[in-house]
C-alpha cells in the first residue's frame, strides 16, 4: 500500500498525486465514494465506469457532421405495460 501526504485545498478539495493517478489509471471526471470511517480515517473508492458510457455523446461530437444519426426509438420504458395478476 502507497502512503503518500497531500493537502486539503481551501476550497476543500483533494488532489491525488499523479503518481498515484498515472499507476491506477485515473482520469479527470472519473466518480469517488468518500465514506468517514471513524474520526480522522476516510475511504476514498473509486466508482467502476459503465462500460461504453459516454459514447453517442462523443459520436455526436465528431467535427464530421452527419455521419452518425442515433437509431430512431420505436419502445421506451414508458410503453411497458405492467401486468396486472388477480
Amino acid at each position: 500500500m502507497s502512503r503518500v501526504m497531500i493537502l486539503l485545498s481551501k476550497n476543500g478539495q483533494i488532489e491525488l498525486p499523479v503518481e498515484i493517478r498515472r499507476q491506477d489509471g485515473i482520469l479527470p471526471g472519473q466518480e469517488f465514494e468518500f465514506e468517514r470511517l471513524d474520526c480522522g480515517e476516510y475511504r476514498l473508492k473509486r466508482l467502476a465506469r459503465r462500460h461504453n458510457k459516454g459514447l453517442v455523446k462523443l459520436l455526436l461530437a465528431c467535427p464530421v457532421k452527419g455521419w452518425f444519426q442515433p437509431s430512431p426509438r420505436t419502445e421506451t420504458t414508458d410503453d411497458i405495460k405492467i401486468p396486472v395478476f388477480k
